[in-house]
């Protein structure tokens, strides 16, 4: 039997194009392009459909960009297989946002103006304080904690088994590099971001998130969603709201999540948004786990094709579908 998890894209997942396809056939997805720009102030069709890529990578335009493309995915996804239940949902860093409004946490519009909100502070941010960001494959995260307390960065995100990113000041992340490779480390990779997300330098963004977040009402979760920061579902709308805040200074806790949806019985995820990294993250995590992507047409037809069969082999054999599983005790 398969239980499935939603799990959406984060920043960096970005391209020119993203969700085109998606709006040109479907009306109800163009809609909420325009919805989207509406409340953001922007043409953010045609910013997604035709950049340019510097406007689409500023913080600012980039969060609520990526959740609106994720969600038009989702929203393609429900309509072609109305059939489907989630068990929950998740997201890396950004992705976590949409994740809380797919489970009814945040209403559109208020994800899109926290959003561009969250991306302004993030970029003021890195403006006061700059730094950088490393990632490193084929080290263990103990090892890396290791280089991280020794050269005074930061773990941003435990991603996979072997991949671990490292957030904090540009020299102490040229330090941390150079310890990393020392360390027998497969490969390291600069990554082309405008700051230290997830670390200390971020404070001033968290300080700012948390006064905006004040007046944003949040409702309770209509199904278990992954807090980046503890790597288990989150609880009431208030302990949603406080880790949303801490999240922007804390590391990304991937594998938990994954690990956590795996002791519940996920065994099926399907990726909605730009990009197919978290579909690859969790492989490496859980190798029994199965997986789809859904970034444009191509990807949507063939996974709503897919998903949808297997249940209505579900249905044709008689068993019983499984349903949400809402219970906080039972996690």
């Amino acid at each position: 039997m398969r239980k499935r998890a939603v799990v959406f894209a984060g920043q960096g997942a970005q391209a020119v194009g993203m969700g085109r396809d998606l709006a040109e056939a479907d009306p109800e997805i163009r809609a909420l392009f325009s919805r989207a720009g509406d409340v953001l102030g922007l043409d953010l069709a045609k910013l997604c459909f035709e950049g340019p890529i510097e406007a689409l990578t500023r913080s600012d335009n980039c969060q609520p960009a990526i959740f609106t493309v994720s969600l038009a995915c989702f929203q393609a996804l429900r309509r072609a297989a109305p059939s489907l239940e989630f068990y929950g949902g998740a997201g890396l860093s950004l992705g976590e946002w949409t994740a809380l409004h797919a489970a009814g946490v945040l209403s559109f519009e208020d994800t899109l103006r926290v959003l561009q909100a969250r991306g302004r502070f993030m970029q003021e941010a890195c403006e006061e304080r700059p730094g950088a960001m490393l990632s490193v494959m084929g080290l263990a995260p103990d090892v890396l904690e290791r280089v991280a307390r020794e050269t005074g960065v930061e773990i941003a995100n435990l991603n996979a088994p072997d991949q671990t990113v490292l957030s904090g000041e540009k020299s102490r992340i040229a330090e941390a590099d150079k310890m990393a490779q020392a360390a027998g480390a497969k490969r390291t990779v600069l990554l082309n971001v405008a700051g230290a997300y997830h670390s200390r330098l971020m404070q001033s963004a968290a300080e700012k998130l948390e006064c905006f977040l004040a007046n944003i009402p949040f409702h309770p979760p209509a199904w278990p969603v992954m807090s980046n920061v503890l790597g288990r579902p989150h609880g009431a709308p208030d302990e949603i709201r406080k880790l949303m805040v801490r999240q922007v200074t804390s590391s990304v806790r991937w594998i938990d999540c994954v690990e956590a949806f795996r002791q519940a019985g996920v065994n099926e995820y399907v990726e909605c948004g730009p990009g197919k990294v978290l579909a690859g993250l969790i492989k490496r995590i859980d190798k029994d786990a199965s997986t789809h992507s859904i970034q444009d047409r191509p990807s949507w037809e063939k996974a709503a094709a897919a998903l949808q069969a297997a249940v209505s082999r579900r249905q044709n054999s008689g068993g019983a579908w499984w349903e949400c599983w809402t219970e906080k005790s039972r996690w």
